[in-house]
């Protein structure tokens, strides 16, 4: 029958509940499952925090996961509540807005992150994206490389576009029809280069170079969006 998201997932809640009782604050999942744009190569992005993380909680909870099925395809976010609750304010405007609840809620951090923060996200994620760009070009010259900073480019696209619109688009279907121009240009070559960065027959020299300009554009028109 293969892997089926639901049915693993109420095995991990499960799991979860009974490993670590009423200490689970929050249990959720990001990535492609949670956009329902997984493919079989996808990763089970879950998300666990508890009142509070200590050593002795990462060993259970490794060997909790190891007794599930698909251990090989679960990776995600773990910490305790508090350290959550002071994480630097534009990593959190992406956390929130990417993160399918599953048990509790993340709207009280998500009120906490302001126009400023989103700002700040859009920069440094344009700043890496600029860095990651050139240097691939100078030396390691990888498509992979590549594919990973396209995806790092549709987070930065989907801030900008809830700047402007006020709406979180989580898919990127659904941001595709809200973008024009360069950007959407951006996004189609994420999405093409989704899962088969290897065999996508494209220069690569000219779609590194693409996307080190677009995040240049991004980085000297922060301080206006």
């Amino acid at each position: 029958m293969g892997f089926q998201l639901y049915d693993w997932m109420q095995e991990y809640m499960a799991a979860a509940e009974k490993t670590f009782a009423d200490r689970v604050w929050f249990l959720g999942l990001q990535g492609s499952y949670a956009r329902g744009e997984a493919t079989k190569d996808s990763d089970i992005d879950v998300v666990l925090i508890l009142d509070k993380l200590l050593e002795a909680d990462l060993r259970v909870y490794r060997d909790m996961l190891a007794a599930l099925p698909y251990r090989e395809k679960v990776c995600g976010f773990v910490s305790g509540r508090e350290e959550l609750e002071h994480w630097a304010k534009p990593d959190l405007f992406q956390f929130c807005f990417d993160t399918m609840p599953l048990k509790g809620s993340l709207e009280e951090i998500a009120e906490t992150v302001t126009k400023e923060d989103i700002r700040e996200a859009i920069h440094t994620g344009a700043c890496n994206i600029y860095h990651g760009a050139c240097h691939n070009l100078l030396h390691e010259r990888q498509k992979e490389i590549t594919a990973e900073l396209y995806k790092a480019a549709v987070f930065v696209l989907q801030a900008k576009d809830y700047l402007k619109s006020g709406r979180y688009a989580r898919k990127r279907a659904e941001l595709f029809a809200k973008l024009s121009g360069e950007d959407r240009e951006i996004l189609c070559t994420a999405m093409e280069m989704k899962g088969k960065p290897a065999k996508m027959e494209v220069d690569l020299d000219t779609i590194t170079w693409r996307l080190a300009d677009w995040a240049s554009h991004m980085i000297c028109a922060a301080p206006v969006f």
